[in-house]
């Protein structure tokens, strides 16, 4: 058999119901692997080996009995340093969360526990997850399994090398600007930040980017994902936001879509081989039957920055005053001193320009059906190093790669990274799918129809193969 490690979840799942194989010899193999990569990865953070075993027995005493608790029951999950799970730590990056551990599951949380999936530890973060890499002060930097002197990028680096390098074949993150969608590009899986409800939430961290973050599964296919997010996904009374959403339901065959395919926005630079991988793409989506359009993005990045900004200042700026002392990280430290400095009308404004915002991305999708970008303006870049200093020979921001993503999270949209044409040096790059408020089942469905024209789940980095 091949290591059970490098099987899908819902490969595994069908193992365990023919009795083929236990979630106890699953879990095993990927802890196997995790005393092999990890310690080169350093991908989680905080194991829980004997929590994992006790429930993977559990699984496979509901599996021999034919009663799992759903069809994911006994599959590895990692979840990501800024997801509170009762008895684990929950450092969130920063030393002054060093001693926390949370005495309850976040929703999404509990909800994979009920359901049965073995939780085996925390995936590391930068420091409050407000950067587009992973590193910190605590655990140091997370590397990726596609060239371990690169970053896997941020925030949610930790989850998908784990994904990436067979420690678990699914992982929860979160994405506040793009925190799936970069990372899961940079490691070739597929991510999906949901729209505001879809996960609900509850019982974890301070919201200090407001419902721009959302938990979101990452997986090696669409149809893990799928699985996955099926689970996290009915209404609860404790997220209003969930209950204004329709059930959760796939399409089998998404319908036809008018796609605006967006290669830049403005003069804003990309890597030549990013927008050659997903001009190749939405070609191909055109060939599946879809109609799609280049064109101008309905926004600048300037307008952007000038939304995004006052909220991520001003909800660190709140945290540290209600946690007291200061942060690490120096941009961190920067951005609170710049929270600290805002007016209450400043973050007023960006508050009613967000609501205006996401009222005009509504119209605009009365129009077009999906937009298509590049996930990513960069190729993963050194492991310790903050950004990419220079995209395609322009000097860029320590927010430069990162210009893609954010758009969907100040619109209240879902979005999706789907892999496509790697480097020439054998790197993953991903492209972006976002849609309309609500819109995240036909996303998943047109991930679906994306892997069975051009798969990928068979890609392995060396480090990680068969």
């Amino acid at each position: 058999m091949t290591d059970p490690a490098l099987l899908s979840a819902r490969a595994l799942a069908g193992l365990y119901a023919r009795h083929a194989l236990s979630p106890v010899e699953a879990l095993e193999a990927v802890l196997a692997r995790t005393r092999r990569l990890n310690p080169r990865l350093n991908a989680i953070i905080a194991l829980d080996e004997a929590g994992a075993r006790a429930a993977a027995r559990a699984s496979e005493a509901r599996w021999r009995a034919g009663v799992p608790l759903s069809p994911l029951d006994g599959v590895p999950l990692t979840v990501k340093d800024n997801i509170a799970v009762a008895g684990l730590p929950c450092a969130w990056g920063s030393p002054l969360f060093r001693d926390h551990v949370p005495e309850r599951d976040e929703l999404p949380v509990a909800r994979a526990r009920a359901a049965g999936l073995v939780i085996l530890g925390k995936t590391n973060v930068p420091e409050f997850t407000l950067q587009g890499y992973t590193d910190n002060t605590l655990f140091g930097p997370t590397r990726n399994p596609w060239g371990l002197a690169l970053t896997p990028g941020g925030s949610s680096g930790g989850a998908v090398a784990a994904v990436a390098a067979g420690l678990g074949p699914l992982a929860l993150g979160t994405d506040g600007g793009g925190s799936i969608r970069r990372p899961a590009s940079h490691a070739g899986l597929v991510g999906l930040k949901p729209s505001p409800g879809r996960v609900p939430r509850c019982d974890g961290l301070p919201a200090i980017l407001l419902d721009l973050e959302q938990i979101g599964p990452i997986a090696r296919t669409t149809g893990d994902l799928v699985a996955l997010l099926s689970l996290l996904a009915p209404a609860d009374a404790r997220d209003p936001a969930s209950r204004a959403l329709s059930p959760f339901t796939v399409p089998p065959v998404p319908p036809r879509q008018r796609i605006l395919f967006v290669p830049r926005f403005g003069a804003h630079p990309v890597d030549p081989e990013i927008a050659a991988a997903t001009a190749i793409a939405a070609a191909q989506l055109g060939g599946l039957g879809h109609a799609v359009e280049e064109g101008e993005a309905p926004f600048t990045v300037e307008e952007l920055a000038a939304l995004f900004a006052p909220v991520s200042q001003a909800g660190l700026a709140w945290l540290l005053a209600e946690r007291g002392g200061e942060p690490e990280a120096p941009m961190l430290r920067e951005m609170a001193a710049a929270g600290r400095a805002l007016s209450p009308q400043a973050v007023f404004a960006a508050l009613d320009g967000i609501a205006a915002f996401r009222r005009r991305m509504a119209g605009f999708f009365q129009g077009w059906d999906l937009i298509l970008t590049p996930a990513a303006a960069a190729l993963p870049w050194p492991a310790e190093q903050v950004a990419p200093p220079v995209i395609d020979g322009q000097a860029v921001g320590p927010r430069g790669h990162a210009v893609f993503t954010n758009f969907a999270n100040l619109g209240g949209l879902p979005g999706i990274a789907l892999p496509c044409q790697p480097s020439e040096a054998g790197l993953p790059i991903g492209f972006q799918l976002v849609g309309p408020a609500g819109s995240d089942a036909l996303l998943c469905a047109m991930a679906a129809e994306w892997e069975a024209a051009q798969p990928w789940a068979d890609r392995w980095p060396e480090l990680a193969g068969p």
